[in-house]
């Protein structure tokens, strides 16, 4: 079965959830990069059980009524990008890591310029929340949703990044 996408508003703008019977594979940005994340065939679809559960749990979260999410998800990348994915599920709401936090984590402690291009490649943005991840001095980096959308999200959680 291809994976089915469906869209919906955000106040980050036009989000793109892409799920399969296995869960939600992707959350992509209003003017992502499409070589970014490669998932293969998509089709279009208005109702998907996972797809509206995770719209109904991104909707609370953008509401400020969700911190964590509970959504099955189908991660699909290198081993090395989906053990740095799942250092991103363990950074608590409201809190951030920096890159060589992350490469520390995983027992690779120079691996910091990799851990940011795994994290670049995240493909399911927000609910495995690679907007926690900044730079060693505390600053906002590089995020396939833009340093604006970082910042709304950062804010969201009660941290107080500005542009």
């Amino acid at each position: 079965m291809p994976l089915l996408r469906s869209k919906m508003p955000s106040p980050v703008g036009e989000l793109t959830l892409i799920a399969g019977d296995r869960g939600l594979a992707a959350i992509l940005w209003e003017n992502d990069d499409p070589s970014r994340v490669r998932l293969g065939d998509i089709a279009d679809s208005e109702s998907h059980p996972i797809l509206d559960e995770a719209k109904a749990q991104l909707a609370d979260y953008f509401a400020g009524k969700r911190q964590s999410f509970d959504l099955p998800l189908d991660f699909r990348g290198t081993d090395f990008q989906k053990s740095v994915w799942a250092q991103l599920l363990l950074i608590p709401f409201g809190e951030t890591r920096s890159y060589g936090e992350i490469a520390v984590a995983l027992g690779r402690p120079s691996a910091s310029r990799a851990v940011g291009a795994a994290n670049g490649r995240n493909p399911i943005s927000i609910v495995a929340p690679c907007h926690r991840v900044v730079g060693a001095n505390g600053t906002l980096t590089g995020f396939a949703g833009g340093l604006e959308a970082k910042a709304f999200l950062l804010r969201l959680e009660g941290r107080g990044f500005l542009l």
